[in-house]
């Protein structure tokens, strides 16, 4: 499963790297749109199997990590909105389909296999970690991207303790 978690994202990457090249306060609008998808969908399913009585002794931890991990990549969201990131109507179609494709193939993917789930959005915020970076190398410092760059190591970090624990 990582290796289709790796080809999948590698292709989504550079079609949205295509289509966004030289915009990148859209691009990172469109990602941290996407961004909060798997985050819904954890919680959904976590809630879901709550109310089945399928709640394991890690699930109030990971419905918190979840529920924070939304509400920061909200953050992200906001701000990129702030720099014009949300100012097409292209940029938003595109996002809201994205995301509507992403989270139900997250609710699915976590349901079936919540490690090979938690592995991809890990891949994903590594991945935001380093287009991040790279921005940062080209533009020079900017420190609310700075902050970004290292919410999203920290939400690579929390998934990878997710993964561990289940």
């Amino acid at each position: 499963m990582k290796k289709f978690n790796v080809v999948v994202l590698e292709i989504t990457i550079a079609i949205i790297d295509y289509l966004y090249r030289g915009r990148d306060y859209q691009r990172f609008w469109v990602l941290e749109e996407i961004a909060r998808a798997p985050y819904f969908a954890f919680l959904s399913v976590l809630h879901f199997r709550e109310s089945m009585g399928l709640r394991g002794p890690e699930h109030l931890y990971l419905m918190k990590e979840h529920f924070a991990q939304s509400i920061n990549e909200t953050e992200h969201l906001e701000y990129m909105e702030s720099r014009g990131g949300n100012l097409y109507f292209i940029d938003r179609f595109v996002a809201k389909h994205l995301v509507l494709i992403y989270y139900w193939s997250n609710v699915v993917y976590y349901w079936v296999a919540p490690r090979a789930a938690y592995h991809l959005s890990y891949e994903v915020e590594v991945h935001a970690a380093t287009t991040y970076a790279k921005y940062l190398a080209l533009n020079g410092h900017d420190d609310k991207i700075l902050e970004i760059l290292n919410d999203e190591l920290t939400h690579a970090h929390e998934l990878q303790k997710a993964m561990e624990m289940i």
